[in-house]
């Protein structure tokens, strides 16, 4: 029997605008499970990067709990918070987010650095997540000498390096040319085929179709959230 590995309830977010209240998300309950494949999926606007940054750790939301791994995110102090968004979560950016002058191996490097792991355990990590995402013949190249796709596998080790209890991928193929962006998704497909946590965030229906799982967000509220019959599989 899987476990949740994040369980949200009644969560609202409220910004502030000026004289004008933004209800971003309002009152959204969800619980995801351990090796899940789930799409959040909605237009501009629908409230789930809002609902991403809660469950990546990196806002908080105005009401409602969120228990991440059993621990209540609400009573855990910033460097807690930094803790589990450098342990226990690998994100994957549309705009890749690797430092230009440092290689594909310091790159993955880096969140083993931020833990205090010993140099040559480090690059032990390292090596063997680039080995996982087939870029072990790019370890020294910087990410002006990689194209688009590469960069993305380089920043997708340096999510698993940490081995976190989630992946979260946010528009992971939205710089990327359509066969690229499929080789992408195939890699996502074999995370997830052994055994990894994906929580893909997109406003594209052709790539939310390749989750198990998709949870459809409009207007801060979840229209829809059901089992994927037609996953796109490779």
């Amino acid at each position: 029997m899987s476990k949740p590995i994040i369980d949200i309830k009644n969560i609202s977010k409220i910004y502030q605008m000026g004289s004008q209240l933004v209800h971003a998300l309002r009152d959204i309950t969800v619980t995801i499970n351990e090796n899940e494949y789930v799409a959040l999926m909605g237009p501009s606007g629908s409230g789930k990067s809002t609902l991403m940054n809660i469950l990546g750790c990196l806002d908080t939301p105005s009401s409602g709990t969120y228990f991440f791994n059993n621990t209540n995110v609400r009573e855990l102090n910033d460097n807690e918070l930094a803790e589990i968004r450098n342990r226990e979560i690998g994100f994957v950016f549309q705009t890749f987010n690797l430092l230009p002058r440092a290689t594909a191996l310091k790159n993955i490097e880096l969140p083993l650095v931020y833990s205090g792991i010993k140099k040559y355990e480090r690059i032990e990590k390292a090596e063997e997540a680039l080995r996982s995402v087939g870029l072990e013949d790019r370890m020294e190249h910087k990410p002006n000498e990689l194209s688009g796709g590469q960069r993305q596998r380089v920043a997708i080790a340096r999510a698993l390096v940490t081995s976190p209890s989630i992946i979260l991928a946010d528009e992971p193929t939205g710089n990327l040319d359509s066969k690229t962006g499929n080789d992408i998704m195939r890699l996502f497909q074999t995370l997830w085929e052994s055994g990894n946590t994906i929580i893909l965030v997109t406003h594209e229906e052709e790539i939310a179709l390749h989750a198990k799982r998709i949870i459809r967000l409009r207007d801060g509220l979840i229209e829809s959230d059901e089992i994927n019959n037609n996953q796109v599989k490779f």
